[in-house]
């Protein structure tokens, strides 16, 4: 979605008094602890709205090797997710300005971060909203994934 169409989508949603959760990240190779994380995340509220990281950005963060699948088959992956509700992608190192502009009810990440670590945090919390991590699912990683394909 655009940032426009998203606003206009937003606004409904909040009429409806649905509760807003957003996460983000670049979700290369979608695999089973993506899934977990993104349904714990969707529970959290009523409407899961993730922001995804563009090729350029996951270049800038991961390497140049990365991504190995471009952001457009990265949100088509996800957009199939029954959990999903809005894809936003992004072209800065962080979500900073997509939070601002979305103000969600709940913003989280993955339990590998500390609430200190969550870019946007502060601002959520200035107006109320929460910020919650979701525990990491062990054995899980798309460097690993890519680790292993790399030896066979």
């Amino acid at each position: 979605m655009s940032i426009d169409t998203l606003r206009k989508q937003l606004a409904m949603w909040k009429f409806q008094s649905d509760r807003i959760v957003f996460t983000n990240g670049c979700f290369d190779i979608l695999h089973a602890g993506h899934i977990t994380y993104l349904e714990q995340a969707a529970s959290l509220g009523e409407r899961l709205v993730i922001g995804l990281n563009s090729d350029e950005s996951v270049k800038r963060l991961k390497g140049m090797s990365r991504p190995i699948m471009p952001h457009y088959d990265r949100a088509l992956l996800l957009a199939a997710l029954h959990c999903t509700d809005a894809i936003i992608l992004f072209n800065e190192d962080t979500p900073e300005n997509i939070i601002h502009q979305i103000t969600p009810d709940i913003l989280t990440k993955g339990g590998d971060y500390q609430i200190n670590q969550i870019v946007g945090a502060d601002f959520v919390k200035s107006y109320g909203g929460q910020v919650q991590t979701i525990p990491f699912v062990n054995g899980y990683s798309t460097s690993a994934i890519i680790d292993k394909i790399c030896k066979i």
